[in-house]
């Protein structure tokens, strides 16, 4: 019985602290909307999943995360194209190109520069076949994509084992409509 009333007591305070520490955000942001004064620094950045994370060396992770993308080609192309060479026999040897047709060089000063290049007036994709970095779509296999590049050589079939992640698909159908997402399990 005593033990039941502890945590009576435990559920009160918890309740009481949950409703005290809650509000309405919305009653303070005046009429004009919220307030955005104040000094803001940029954390981390991923326009192409898996680029920061696998080509930016640990050391440089915070300097990376904080260039802004038209200087981060100049200051990072060098370590991008370094740390491809290491990681993948695509590019072994001087003049290997990927299935863009792009040397080592050049592909890591597409990739150095962190963004998701989006088309105005075309198709909007990570990579169709036809178009590629034109954008993304939320079933677009980015992953994959991305492996292909790296590790696929001219024609996509050198590396095999190392060009695809085998996640071909979403677990949940994407929606038709807005918000498109798919619901939650």
């Amino acid at each position: 019985m005593k033990f039941n009333t502890i945590k009576l007591m435990a559920i009160a305070v918890l309740v009481s602290l949950g409703a005290y520490n809650c509000s309405n955000d919305d009653d303070n942001n005046g009429p004009d909307g919220p307030d955005f004064s104040g000094t803001y620094a940029q954390e981390d950045q991923m326009g192409r999943p898996a680029v920061n994370t696998v080509f930016v060396s640990a050391g440089s992770k915070d300097q990376f995360n904080t260039t802004a993308p038209s200087a981060q080609g100049v200051a990072f192309q060098s370590m991008f194209q370094a740390n491809l060479q290491a990681l993948s026999p695509a590019y072994a040897n001087p003049g290997d190109q990927n299935a863009l047709g792009l040397d080592a060089a050049t592909f890591t000063a597409v990739l150095a520069t962190d963004v998701l290049s989006v088309s105005l007036d075309g198709t909007t994709t990570f990579y169709d076949g036809t178009n590629v970095l034109t954008g993304r779509a939320l079933a677009d296999d980015v992953i994959t994509v991305e492996l292909l590049l790296i590790f696929g050589g001219e024609d996509f079939t050198e590396n095999p084992g190392l060009s695809d992640d085998h996640v071909d698909a979403n677990d949940k159908a994407f929606l038709s409509s807005f918000p498109y997402l798919a619901s939650p399990w």
